[in-house]
């Protein structure tokens, strides 16, 4: 990694950035660094130096090193980025103080389940920037194809999202893989698509694969994943990283379904007059086709 950058970063968002920047320039000392950084910075930004070499197992000075590598003020110079992202959130995250309490052994797991499930949600759409925001949706919306890609437990948000783009929209394909056929449903992206890959650790091989390719092939690609450390963060446009706390051994898919409804609601406000047709047509169809039991009377 070279010595100094010419502008160090002023906000953690822009450390993020360095640091994927720089990519395979970095040793493998300082990618496990990196790498912490990125998915951890509540606990880095309380973490002493000998606390972080220790977490990563390697030495002080190279803790050190890779802090002043990055332009910044030494290791104060880091942990202060990451406190200043905590802060930007505090507003909006401080109800949620008492979820340390729920979490304690032998608590209702009703109230412990909704109580994260609610910090969860806040969380992810706290560190949700407008811009990010807006690239999406646009791409979701005036991209020619849309391409859903989530396997295993991130099916469920994939297929969800996939179900309400095309409830708006045509050209809405949910990539499956199923009996082995995603080489030939990855083989449908196309130049100017839009690609969404939904991931969490531990992230899908076939997922990442199937990011990369979709790059390769110059899809917008658009990530819903759980930190910047995730490889999907590397490879997309645009990057919403989504809380999964659960409230047992299970992480949970609260905040992917409510970020799913939300970029809908998206699409169907920037679609206007045009999604209303779509629905109109879809009712009509429903309807003809009689898809739902009437109510008892």
């Amino acid at each position: 990694m070279a010595s100094r950058p010419q502008s160090p970063p002023r906000s953690y968002d822009e450390l993020v950035t360095e640091l994927r920047g720089r990519g395979t320039t970095l040793t493998r000392s300082q990618r496990l660094l990196a790498e912490r950084v990125m998915a951890d910075p509540e606990g880095v930004a309380f973490m002493t130096v000998s606390d972080l070499a220790s977490a990563v197992s390697v030495n002080e000075a190279t803790v050190v090193r890779f802090a002043n590598a990055l332009g910044l003020d030494g290791f104060p110079g880091l942990t202060r980025l990451c406190r200043e992202q905590l802060r930007e959130q505090a507003q909006l995250l401080n109800r949620y103080k008492h979820l340390e309490r729920l979490g304690a052994e032998g608590s209702d797991p009703l109230e412990r389940t909704v109580a994260l499930d609610q910090a969860n949600i806040a969380r992810t759409f706290a560190r949700i920037h407008p811009e990010t925001w807006q690239g999406a949706v646009s791409a979701l919306t005036d991209s020619p194809r849309v391409h859903v890609l989530g396997l295993r437990k991130c099916h469920a948000p994939a297929y969800l999202l996939g179900y309400l783009l095309r409830m708006l929209r045509e050209d809405v394909h949910t990539v499956t893989g199923s009996s082995g056929n995603l080489t030939d449903e990855l083989r449908r992206v196309r130049e100017g698509d839009c690609f969404v890959a939904v991931s969490i650790h531990r992230y899908s091989a076939e997922t990442v694969k199937g990011a990369e390719w979709a790059r390769s092939r110059g899809a917008h690609c658009v990530a819903l994943t759980d930190n910047p450390s995730s490889p999907l963060a590397t490879t997309a446009d645009h990057v919403f990283y989504v809380d999964a706390a659960g409230a047992s051994v299970l992480r949970s898919m609260a905040a992917f379904t409510s970020l799913v409804q939300a970029l809908a609601t998206g699409v169907a406000q920037a679609r206007g007059h045009e999604a209303r047709s779509t629905l109109l047509v879809e009712e009509q169809l429903l309807e003809q086709f009689s898809v739902y039991t009437a109510p008892s009377t």
